[in-house]
C-alpha cells in the first residue's frame, strides 16, 4: 500500500511531501491500520483552512482526502507526522 502526504500553506507557503510504501515493511500492519482509521474518519469534504495554516492531501492507495490544521483528527495528525518524517 502506498501512503502519500502533501502539505501546503503555512506562513512561508512551502510545500512538503512524503510517501511510504508499506509492502515488505515489518510494521506494515501498523501503517495500514492507521491509514484505514484516517480513511474511516473522512468527513464531507475538507475542513475550512485558517490563515497561514497547513493544508494536507492524504492519498492512500487510490483514495484521496483533504484536511487542514487545526482541525485534524488524532489519526490524521499521527499519519501526517509519520509520513512526513519517515517518507521524506
Amino acid at each position: 500500500m502506498r501512503i502519500r502526504v502533501r502539505r501546503t500553506g503555512g506562513f512561508a507557503g512551502i510545500a512538503r511531501e512524503g510517501e511510504i510504501d508499506t509492502s515488505g515493511r515489518a510494521d506494515a500492519a501498523e501503517w495500514e491500520a492507521l491509514a484505514a482509521s484516517v480513511l474511516a474518519e473522512d468527513r464531507d469534504g475538507p475542513s475550512a483552512p485558517v490563515p497561514d495554516g497547513f493544508r494536507y492531501r492524504i492519498t492512500v492507495g487510490g483514495r484521496t482526502l483533504d484536511c487542514a490544521d487545526p482541525r485534524l483528527t488524532e489519526a490524521q495528525r499521527a499519519l501526517v507526522s509519520r509520513v512526513l518524517q519517515e517518507g521524506a
